[in-house]
């Protein structure tokens, strides 16, 4: 056997590498290929080609010399790590499938160098990713190479250098060639929760050391976008109907999970003849695997220091990509709590999550309805997740169980913010209060609400107790006729809503917008009356803005068009007798 002088001149060759690399043409390194793959008296080839997998190499010479050792390899890899496993292999033997394996590892550094590398050109990066993925799908055994898989992406979502371009190049490709096998997707889950337990312990260390600059801070955040785009990027699991492995051997039997895969193999052979059963029955041990790593994998990332951005996307698609599939969703409470205690645009982005554990998994949240409350804020209605906010909160407002004063602080605010919001704002507005008056029918008062000795023993009764002095000035207000409903007053049960009326619906009737003022109308009806009346579907006005106003008035079909004659041009929009104390006259003397 020639393994031994072959070892020796091999050890040897890359000393001369750099004079022999630029001695070869295109149809030498062909010829040295063809003898490697011919016999292992040329394998001192082997080391020769390995010299060209290079970015300084041209590409066409890399990717020929690419191409033979990966020829040579492929069909040796699954059984090179068990170099030592058979008692009755030759020391020469084993010595030779050493030195294979650490020149199989060169190979693997320098491949790993280009993929991540600036300078390599998008089409050589892919076939240079697929190679190493090719070298995934023959690990030990003939079993997935976790460990080279996991080298692989911890060396993406590591790029610093590279432009966002190219790892979004980089992260696609991988994503929609191999993601879409099961096996992948499952050790994409644990490098995942890997790397996001190395970058939180990266963090916490960080905190402790102030002479981390923002060089560190930027990198950190880089490679939170790459773990949220590999996470977001990896088919769901409610899709998982059939099973389409990388690699073979994944699934084998569990060493952890014995006692389950003998149960589900006594259930197949009771149904041998059913391919169906057969097919379910591995579905449902494949799924409880994935969906376990998938709960780490995410677990683990929501932990990390999220940039904003990525924040709220997390948030946004969390009630649909994230909670169906984790093992058990109340481990969302904290992250969604947290989320909802911030405050502005990421507490609405909460709501939609928070809800479903609410709903679904008999999550408590003593302060749900205070907190929604504060929510209520003019700009909340030109947000971009309007719609979703107002239909969630038209949900939450939908048991019958709400006490009298939440549900009248509720719709009291709602109608003050109508004086402030844009057209489209108004109509969300009369259909939530529509809802809430048919739902409700306690708080039917608010309507046309007379102070009298039955509303102020009502009132009494509903709220919280008022002290004798306090009692005088909230009369002597009411004679007055003064609202003493106040917005701002975060304990609902102090607001005094039940003790106002809805006179902002009334002024809606005379809206300068003609949607608005007719809309407003169907709260004329008796809403207590719940066989005749229906409610009032919000999806349909909650991602109304001007256009869409326009776009519906320009459909509409008007018999008589209101005509208006001045003998004289007006000069104010309004005439100074429907607004006493107040003009409207432009004074161009003021102007500069």
């Amino acid at each position: 056997m020639a393994s031994k002088r072959s070892n020796s001149s091999a050890m040897a060759a890359p000393k001369k590498n750099k004079k022999m690399k630029t001695k070869h043409t295109l149809s030498d390194l062909k010829t040295l290929g063809t003898e490697l793959l011919s016999s292992r008296t040329h394998i001192n080839n082997l080391p020769l080609l390995l010299s060209y997998i290079s970015l300084s190499s041209p590409p066409s010479y890399l990717l020929e010399a690419l191409l033979s050792l990966q020829s040579f390899l492929s069909p040796l890899l699954p059984s090179l790590s068990d170099a030592n496993a058979a008692a009755d292999v030759a020391d020469s033997e084993v010595i030779y499938r050493r030195w294979l394996l650490a020149k199989f590892d060169e190979l693997v550094e320098s491949l790993m160098e280009i993929v991540v590398s600036s300078q390599c050109e998008d089409t050589l990066r892919e076939v240079v990713s697929d190679t190493l993925m090719e070298f995934v799908k023959l690990g030990p055994g003939g079993k997935f190479n976790h460990s080279l898989y996991n080298k692989l992406i911890q060396a993406i979502v590591s790029i610093r250098v590279c432009s966002s371009v190219e790892v979004d190049f980089l992260l696609v490709s991988l994503s929609s060639s191999y993601f879409k096998y099961i096996d992948v997707s499952y050790f994409t889950f644990i490098t995942v929760e890997k790397l996001c337990k190395t970058l939180e312990s990266k963090n916490i260390s960080g905190d402790k050391n102030v002479t981390e600059g923002d060089d560190s801070k930027t990198s950190l955040e880089g490679s939170i976008k790459k773990i949220h785009f590999i996470l977001s990027h990896i088919p769901s699991l409610g899709n998982l109907t059939s099973v389409e492995t990388w690699s073979s051997g994944f699934l084998l039997k569990d060493n952890d999970n014995q006692e389950e895969c003998k149960r589900i193999d006594e259930k197949i052979a009771k149904n041998q003849s059913d391919d169906s059963t057969k097919n379910e029955l591995s579905l449902s041990r494949i799924s409880k695997k994935m969906k376990l790593k998938f709960t780490k994998a995410w677990m683990t990332f929501l932990r990390l220091p999220l940039p904003l951005e990525v924040y709220k996307e997390v948030l946004v698609n969390m009630h649909q990509t994230v909670i169906p599939f984790l093992s058990n969703p109340a481990m969302l409470c904290d992250f969604l709590t947290r989320s909802y205690d911030i405050g502005g645009v990421v507490s609405v982005m909460a709501l939609s999550g928070l809800f479903i554990l609410m709903t679904k998994y008999g999550l408590e949240y003593p302060n749900f309805y205070e907190k929604l409350y504060a929510l209520l804020i003019p700009s909340i209605f030109m947000a971009k997740h309007r719609a979703k906010f107002f239909e969630l909160l038209d949900a939450c407002l939908k048991s019958p169980l709400l006490p009298a004063y939440l549900a009248a602080a509720f719709t009291k605010k709602l109608s003050r913010l109508s004086l402030q919001v844009p057209p489209s704002g108004a109509l969300v507005i009369i259909a939530l209060v529509h809802n809430l008056l048919r739902r409700h029918p306690s708080i039917n008062c608010l309507v046309h609400q007379e102070i009298s000795e039955e509303t102020k023993l009502n009132d009494t009764s509903s709220e919280e107790p008022v002290r004798d002095a306090d009692a005088a000035v909230v009369s002597e207000r009411e004679e007055q006729g003064i609202d003493l409903f106040n917005d701002g007053e975060g304990d609902l049960k102090k607001s005094n809503a039940m003790r106002s009326s809805l006179w902002e619906i009334d002024t809606l009737r005379h809206h300068y917008c003609p949607p608005v003022s007719r809309f407003v109308l169907s709260l004329e009806n008796d809403l207590t009356v719940r066989s005749k009346t229906t409610e009032v579907t919000v999806s349909d006005f909650s991602s109304g803005s001007y256009s869409t106003i326009f776009r519906e008035e320009m459909r509409r079909r008007v018999k008589q068009v209101p005509l208006a004659f001045y003998k004289t041009t007006p000069t104010a929009l309004f005439s100074e007798s429907e607004f006493p104390g107040w003009t409207f006259n432009y004074d161009e003397t003021k102007v500069a």
